[in-house]
């Protein structure tokens, strides 16, 4: 499990007129202003910039175009050194930058919330940072919001979010850009990406950035969803390795006190395995050799986020991910069970967020404030069958959750805790990691939930 995850804080004032106008049914605990949809498709939206065109698209500020089968942008001129001081460290170094800044993006739909997520190569001696605007439905903008700093290792910098960014209008949390309104009329009607591809001076290394793009949502506030039935994953189990995060219990403090906070990573962990990918034994020459599944201490140090002091930073996970040889990963929502199934029959596995009370999920064991688990398939009764990393061993991640359970802990938005206290659910955000060739119908399955 994770601590308690920004959404619980990031929805408090929308909670509070929630908890006052509940009179013992969730229905009516739908404020006004948001819309009342029996479903979430049609609240979200994936955009990426990762073909040439994308990237030409864009304003290049001493970048150049990466060519060939993988089309990306890579630091060709310095526009100048500017200084960077690291705020875990207090260390202040000089960095020769470039920019890339996208194209307005018009969102399809009037938004509440923005996730960006980015896939770069970063070699040591670099680093990106990834910055957000937002247009609201005033014409109005944001300031630059700074959405990570973020290198794949660790010996130039602490790779961080930044807290305490706001406007009036939104504020981020973590790796989030919220309206903080979310019942008045501002909404994020488009936005715009920034690139800040450094370097050390004098040096010829570079990172590269392959995928840039954003989540943005309104998905409508509920404590039940609908139902769904079985769909075209029934019967399919895809073969994921298992990993438990408890193993760990103890190791590596450091990084969010060990183990028992590891979720995500573990599971970006078994995802990255079910594709061939993942650290090499020089990678793990740091890790003591008595421990084992050595791989998970690797995801979780460089997973971690200085700033939120833990691992589940979604996008640091999906950058992760892709810091492996022609990976990809992206942030983003899944509207329904039956999208999750088919990413599934297409050989695709999910990581889903969620968080419940023991009682709501049958055969967990447990409760908690916020969760990552891994989707590996479906029973013949379209029952969910997942990795769940908070497990005593190995041999016991695999669990068959009831599927009408499982849907609602990870789809929906609101939701009470064991005491009767009103808290907030993920929405159905998930992890997507897939390597850069996929097959047609991994294709097909992708733009079925909106990523390209």
């Amino acid at each position: 499990m994770t601590p308690t995850p920004r959404r619980t804080v990031l929805t408090a004032a929308a909670l509070a007129a929630v908890a006052a106008a509940a009179s013992g049914s969730p229905a009516a605990a739908v404020p006004a202003g948001r819309r009342a949809a029996d479903t979430a498709a049609g609240t979200v939206e994936y955009h990426a910039w990762t073909s040439a065109a994308d990237w030409r698209a864009g304003t290049a500020r001493g970048t150049a175009l990466v060519s060939g089968d993988r089309s990306g942008i890579l630091l060709r001129r310095s526009q100048g050194t500017i200084d960077y001081t690291d705020p875990h460290t207090g260390t202040t170094s000089a960095w020769e930058h470039a920019q890339w800044l996208s194209p307005e993006h018009r969102t399809d739909l009037p938004a509440t919330e923005l996730i960006a997520s980015w896939n770069a190569d970063t070699p040591a001696g670099t680093f990106v940072r990834i910055e957000a605007r937002a247009t609201y439905t005033d014409g109005t903008l944001s300031p630059w919001y700074t959405l990570g700093v973020w290198a794949s290792g660790d010996e130039d910098l602490l790779r961080t979010s930044l807290n305490g960014q706001r406007d009036g209008v939104s504020s981020v949390w973590t790796d989030t850009v919220a309206i903080d309104d979310p019942a008045g009329p501002q909404r994020i009607t488009g936005y715009r990406l920034r690139l800040t591809l450094h370097r050390r001076p004098g040096s010829t290394l570079t990172p590269v950035v392959w995928r840039v793009g954003a989540m943005v949502s309104d998905v409508p506030d509920r404590f039940e969803v609908p139902a769904s039935v079985p769909g075209p994953a029934a019967g399919v189990e895809l073969p994921v390795p298992r990993r438990s995060q408890n193993i760990h219990l103890g190791r590596y403090p450091e990084y969010n006190g060990g183990g028992e906070a590891w979720c995500s990573p573990t599971s970006s962990t078994m995802i990255l395995e079910y594709w061939g990918r993942g650290p090499g034994a020089g990678d793990l020459a740091w890790v003591d050799p008595a421990y084992d599944d050595p791989q998970v201490c690797h995801a979780a140090r460089f997973t971690y986020d200085y700033a939120y002091g833990g691992c589940g930073n979604w996008p640091f996970n999906t950058a992760y991910a892709a810091s492996y040889p022609d990976m990809q990963g992206v942030v983003t929502r899944i509207a329904s069970l039956t999208d999750a199934e088919t990413l599934i029959a297409a050989g695709i596995p999910l990581i889903t967020s969620q968080s419940f009370y023991e009682a709501e999920l049958n055969g967990s064991g447990y409760g908690t404030s916020g969760h990552l688990m891994t989707v590996i398939g479906f029973t013949a009764d379209g029952d969910v069958i997942a990795n769940d990393p908070a497990s005593p061993s190995n041999a016991a991640v695999r669990r068959v959750y009831p599927r009408r359970q499982f849907e609602n802990i990870w789809l929906r938005t609101k939701r009470y805790d064991a005491n009767g206290v009103v808290r907030g659910g993920s929405g159905g955000v998930a992890y997507l990691f897939f390597p850069a060739r996929v097959t047609a119908a991994q294709r097909a399955a992708l733009a079925a939930v909106g990523v390209r």
